[in-house]
């Protein structure tokens, strides 16, 4: 402490010592003391001149400073000096307040160059990683702010060395699970230039549970009400999504996209936005947009559209984009991230298409847009991100645009004008004298018409009344009076740019439309228009309207059917050796793709523009201009005869192409009717399966009965023969002569029943002889091997239930027998019992109690022999209608076996002339070839076809 008072205090009769002298001095004092305290007075002074002489104290002190954190770590407060010390050498956050001190400014790359000292030696950023592991406020906090200026001085060079140290960046992470809010708040900034441009970095935060901890603070501090600290995770996390698609499947699969919707629940009160709250929303907005980037790959964006549509955030977004009092920048991001959000998915389209505005009457939302972006008077940012929504909302959505096509035709238009339409909407601004308008009307309404040849065709109906008293015109004609005023209309804006847009949707309207092309040749004024405009030698600005004019006039050659005979495409290749010249007409051609507006036009789908003079080109109609600029300047120079040999062979190609088509239509049929009859067979085999089951479960149920049966006649064998024993010792009177002829009546009622249950088992041999054949026979029909031995073993169960019924049947016939000779027996005795009439008392009483027991046993075997005949009449009638059902399904599988064989037939036949017209379409195509003519190979055909229908279905799918 004296040396410092001597260097830093009191009043000095010599000479102050100057900084650097006194910096000198510390950083001696630094490496030469041996005391704890003196070395960290000497730190603590070090620290505080550093901001002050911070050239000096980091050429002087670095050595030293870094010398103590890897020596002094058991003392805390001089390791947290010398973070703090290190920190005001090499960030660069102080200018700002030396400026305010009126110093000389330091040098841009002073940071950057302590930086590059201190990184020199990779152990310095591992000790510093190791020391931000330390619980010590006072340690862990500047060793984060060091780490954070680090990154924002040398990033890729420090990202590099954390990413080799082992358990860096895991241990970056636990700053995000700090107690201490400072901490936790420099973790979110750290991490955020720790994960700028390094995909490996990000992949390993976002794996540390990196989204689980930041969606927890954003819903903490309060979602889009929150403060700073939302915006830095926000910012964290758009750096771990954006461009990153394994962090973007992440995030999907870890169901995080549901968490996103309590951000975007703005009240009803929507006044008094605050500046944070905005810059809240904005970013949140955008990392939505993150997600269904366009340049995502497409089966990323569409999974994740689907989730935004079935956890409800595509509603709430909605919800924002109809509210009142929402700031014009949320609501242009709003529409933005809508746009991207329905692009291509025709599920989010079709809710799109059924959002209305909370207005009275309720209007559709696309209607309310609309209304904005023909409107001069909203912002131009706002206009453009409608016309991007209006455009998304048709990107590959063929139902939305039949509905906007539709409500210009004249079967669709509303008589009564209540209300106002989406297609009335772009007529007014197609023709309004808001050059702006002009221009994003038509390139709405050529979104309308892409790749949809059959729309090209329907909107050719479309007619317009110009004046009062005058007949209305087509649209196609009303485009083209006004292409060809030009600068006769006053116009507010730029008047090329209206022309721009009109002939951008002419070529949309007029590619791969060749009743389009004929219905523009017909008016006699539009080919000397587009030929004089092309001839012209105009300024720079008017160069891009020749191009323009040029391609249009290209594709009215190319698509041209020679439907008229004034504008054939030879009579419109000499027009333009004539009037133009085939090279001059290439080069104007060419001013198309080489227009500096075209190269951003074409980088991405949505229209951005620093200013409306620069809106010319739309992202679509440079993909349109790519494909058929070098078509048309072949067509060009192609002669008359070659036309007409091309003509004949695209003729012969599609007539073969026809018959093609034909016979992939007969096959799909036939393959359908083939899966009809699969479905047939298979639900019959589950019959005859069902059927089975229900035969075994009969079979089962007749050996229960069988079981029963036996019972009962043991139980009677017993009751019979415990009747003899006491017979012998009976006395017989006149009574038991009465009782021997009941007992005759009751056997010759037992032989009766008996000879019925015989003829009964007899029905019910024949009837399980037919099962067992008809069984045999639907076996060797399905499987020959499986009905031999299962046919095998079902005919020796049953061979085995007919000995059984055989056998009992004989022992009824026994037991018959041995009631005859009991029979026989009683009328011996009775003979006998004459002479002995007067007997006691007490054998008369047994003689009564044995008939009551006798007369019982026998009501209850008759009860039982009823039960037993009734259960096998059922049995009876179950196999009968079990053997109907399987001559009825024996018959059904014979027809169905026919008509798979004459469908085989069928087919063969198919196949056979498919394979003729392939070998005509190879030599035809040779032919091509030789020519000169590009003829696409049969694959492409086909996974065009493919495509086609794979489209087609996802379509039917998503409806």
């Amino acid at each position: 402490m004296n040396f410092l008072r001597g260097v830093m205090g009191g009043p000095s009769a010599g000479p102050q010592p100057s900084g650097a002298e006194t910096i000198q001095k510390l950083c001696d004092r630094v490496a030469s003391s041996t005391l704890l305290d003196d070395r960290r007075d000497a730190v603590r002074a070090l620290k505080s001149l550093s901001k002050k002489y911070r050239l000096e104290v980091g050429i002087q002190a670095m050595e030293h400073l870094i010398h103590v954190l890897q020596t002094d770590r058991s003392d805390s407060e001089i390791i947290g000096y010398a973070l703090d010390t290190l920190y005001n050498v090499i960030s660069n956050d102080l200018e700002e307040e030396e400026q305010e001190e009126n110093l000389p400014k330091q040098v841009d790359d002073l940071g950057s160059q302590f930086t590059e000292i201190f990184i020199k030696q990779q152990e310095n950023v591992t000790l510093l990683l190791t020391l931000v592991e330390e619980f010590d406020f006072h340690v862990r906090w500047p060793g984060v702010k060091l780490l954070t200026s680090l990154l924002k001085q040398q990033g890729p060079q420090v990202q590099q060395i954390i990413l080799v140290s082992p358990m860096g960046v895991s241990r970056l992470m636990d700053l995000l699970a700090d107690s201490r809010e400072v901490i936790r708040n420099d973790g979110v900034l750290l991490l955020q230039q720790l994960t700028k441009s390094n995909a490996a970095i990000q992949k390993i935060v976002a794996f540390e549970n990196a989204f689980e901890r930041l969606l927890d603070i954003i819903t903490e501090e309060g979602n889009s009400d929150g403060g700073i600290v939302v915006e830095d995770c926000l910012l964290l996390l758009q750096n771990l999504l954006k461009n990153n698609n394994s962090n973007q499947n992440f995030f999907k699969e870890g169901s995080y996209i549901q968490r996103m919707k309590p951000w975007f629940e703005v009240g009803d009160d929507n006044c008094g936005w605050s500046a944070q709250k905005v810059t809240n929303l904005h970013l949140m907005l955008q990392l939505v947009r993150v997600l269904v980037s366009p340049t995502n790959p497409p089966g990323a964006t569409s999974s994740c559209q689907k989730a935004m549509f079935h956890c409800g955030l595509l509603q709430q977004l909605c919800t924002i984009l109809m509210a009142t009092g929402v700031p014009a920048d949320i609501l242009t991001e709003t529409i933005n991230t809508v746009s991207e959000v329905i692009r291509g998915c025709q599920m989010n389209q079709d809710y799109f298409a059924s959002v209305n505005a909370p207005s009275n009457p309720p209007r559709p939302a696309i209607v309310v847009l609309l209304m904005s972006m023909v409107n001069e008077r909203q912002p131009f940012v706002l206009r453009c991100a409608v016309l991007y929504c209006f455009q998304c909302f048709l990107y590959k959505n063929q139902k939305g645009q039949g509905e906007i096509v539709s409500t210009l035709l004249p079967s669709t238009i509303d008589a009564t004008g209540n209300s106002v339409s989406a297609g009335q909407l772009l007529c007014g601004g197609l023709f309004s004298t808001d050059s702006l308008s002009n221009w994003c009307a038509a390139v709405a309404l050529a979104h309308a018409l892409q790749e949809n040849a059959t729309l090209k065709e329907q909107l050719l109906r479309v007619q317009l009344a110009t004046s009062i008293g005058n007949p209305p015109v087509s649209l196609l004609q009303q485009c083209t009076n006004i292409l060809s005023q030009g600068d006769k209309i006053d116009r507010r804006g730029s008047k090329v740019q209206t022309r721009v847009g009109l002939l951008m949707l002419l070529c949309t309207w007029l590619s791969n439309c060749s009743i389009a092309v004929t219905h523009f040749l017909h008016n006699p004024a539009n080919v000397p228009f587009l030929t004089g405009q092309i001839a012209e030698n105009l300024g720079e600005e008017e160069q891009l309207v020749q191009g323009l004019c040029a391609l249009l006039l290209g594709i009215s050659i190319y698509y041209n059917d020679n439907s008229l005979e004034n504008y054939r495409k030879e009579k419109l290749k000499q027009l333009i050796e004539k009037r133009i010249g085939r090279e001059n007409f290439i080069e104007k051609l060419g001013f198309i793709s080489k227009h500096e507006l075209y190269s951003r036009a074409a980088q991405k789908p949505q229209p951005s523009f620093s200013s409306p003079d620069h809106m010319m080109f739309d992202h679509e109609f440079t993909k349109l201009v790519k494909e058929l600029e070098g078509v048309i300047s072949k067509a060009i120079y192609k002669s008359s005869e070659e036309d007409k040999k091309e003509e004949e062979v695209k003729k012969t190609l599609e007539q073969h192409d026809n018959i093609v088509t034909h016979y992939k239509k007969v096959i799909r049929e036939q393959d359908q009717e083939l899966e009809e009859l699969k479905q047939q067979i298979n639900t019959l085999k589950s019959q005859n399966e069902q059927l089975q089951a229900t035969v075994t479960q009969q079979v089962s149920q007749i050996q229960q009965h069988k079981d029963q049966y036996n019972l009962l006649k043991v139980q009677l064998g017993k009751d019979t023969q415990h009747h003899n024993s006491h017979g012998d010792t009976f006395q017989m009177n006149g009574i038991q002569t009465e009782e021997v002829s009941k007992l005759k009546e009751e056997l010759e009622e037992w032989k009766t029943k008996h000879e019925l249950l015989q003829g009964q088992l007899r029905e019910k041999d024949s009837v399980i002889e037919k099962l067992k054949s008809s069984h045999l026979e639907v076996g060797t029909e399905q499987s020959s091997q499986t009905s031999k031995s299962g046919g095998l073993e079902h005919n020796n169960e049953l061979q085995k239930e007919l000995e059984r019924l055989r056998s009992q049947i004989q022992l009824q016939s026994a037991e018959i027998s041995q009631l005859q000779t009991e029979n026989q027996k009683l009328q011996v005795m009775n003979a006998t019992a004459d002479p002995v009439l007067g007997h006691s008392s007490a054998t008369a009483a047994q003689n009564s109690e044995w008939k009551g027991r006798l007369e019982q046993e026998i009501k209850e075997l008759k009860s039982e022999v009823k039960a037993l005949s009734e259960e096998k009449a059922s049995l009876k009638e179950h196999l009968d209608s079990s053997s109907s059902t399987v001559a009825i399904l024996q018959d059904e599988k014979s027809k169905l076996q026919q008509e798979v064989a004459e469908s085989k037939k069928e087919q063969d036949d198919l196949l056979v002339l498919l394979a003729d017209q392939d070998q005509k379409l190879s030599a035809l195509k040779i032919k091509l070839k030789d020519l000169g003519v590009p003829v696409e190979d049969e694959d492409d055909i086909e996974s065009g076809d493919q495509g086609d229908e794979d489209e087609d279905g996802d379509e039917e799918e998503q409806d």
